[in-house]
């Protein structure tokens, strides 16, 4: 029996969820595959893709399913990146036009080898599904460009809804956790955002030691920069390679940090074991 099995059969009652299925589930997935687009929903191995397929909302990666860093939670390949393909712009803007999606969400790989890390591609990207789909909402979930301002801003210019930038973890264990990443680099990269007047998102895992205090102190850090909304969920070891679960956090201390978040002023917390960093996405166009 694999670790992966074991790990899952291990699971506590409240971090099951249902396979996904259903209409609109089948149709996203074949027009993802015909259009040989790649999505964060599959490639971070998303417990929640069946019910956010079926809403009519999809988290697409693009810059290739390759990534120059090396996180230890993360679940995409850390290899030698492919080189740029220009038409997927054009192929992701259709397949988003096809399934008459209401909210799109948008990540990338990390491409620390390209000179600018990718974000005209970014901004293309955004211009193209804007073009394209002009009733579609638009978030961004962003690397941090090294915190380069003029690079962010990039993005930033092509008005997207919701720009992200997931902190991940909290500050102690930031170097363990995430490759290259910076805790403050983070912070800066947030402040960029929120400061351009766009909806400023963030998202953090738990279960990987972190204490309350830990949690709470990275709340009021974000918030700080600027940060509006929040997204917090349980970490779940997606291979025996990466860093293994410390802890699975009761669903009653999410419902803490939900409440402490919209104590400190956060306009959404979406903060339940499995929440990712796009559940429920299209209710943040507003944050």
């Amino acid at each position: 029996m694999s670790e992966l099995k074991t790990e899952r059969e291990r699971l506590p009652r409240w971090m099951k969820s249902q396979l996904p299925k259903g209409e609109n589930y089948s149709k996203v997935k074949r027009l993802i595959a015909d259009h040989h687009l790649n999505t964060i929903c599959t490639s971070g191995n998303c417990p929640n893709k069946g019910e956010c397929w079926n809403a009519g909302t999809a988290s697409f990666m693009i810059l290739g399913d390759k990534c120059t860093r090396n996180c230890r939670f993360c679940y995409v390949k850390n290899e030698m990146p492919d080189p740029v393909d220009w038409m997927e712009p054009l192929r992701l803007a259709k397949t988003i036009r096809t399934l008459e999606l209401k909210h799109c969400v948008i990540t990338s790989v990390t491409r620390d080898d390209l000179a600018d890390g990718g974000a005209e591609f970014w901004a293309t990207t955004i211009r193209k599904i804007k073009e394209l789909s002009p009733d579609t909402t638009i978030e961004t979930l962003i690397p941090d460009f090294n915190a380069n301002p003029e690079l962010i801003r990039k993005v930033i210019d092509a008005a997207p809804d919701v720009i992200s930038h997931n902190m991940e973890t909290v500050r102690r264990l930031t170097p363990k956790v995430r490759s290259t990443a910076r805790y403050d680099r983070s912070l800066q990269t947030i402040s960029i955002i929120a400061e351009s007047g766009i909806v400023a998102k963030s998202g953090i895992m738990v279960g990987l030691g972190e204490t309350e205090a830990e949690v709470l102190q990275a709340m009021d850090d974000l918030r700080a920069a600027g940060c509006k909304v929040l997204t917090i969920g349980q970490y779940l070891q997606p291979d025996s390679n990466l860093l293994p679960v410390q802890e699975y956090i009761q669903p009653e201390i999410f419902e803490l940090y939900r409440a402490e978040g919209m104590k400190r002023g956060f306009s959404y917390v979406e903060s339940s074991p499995l929440v990712r960093s796009s559940y429920h996405a299209e209710r943040h166009v507003n944050g």
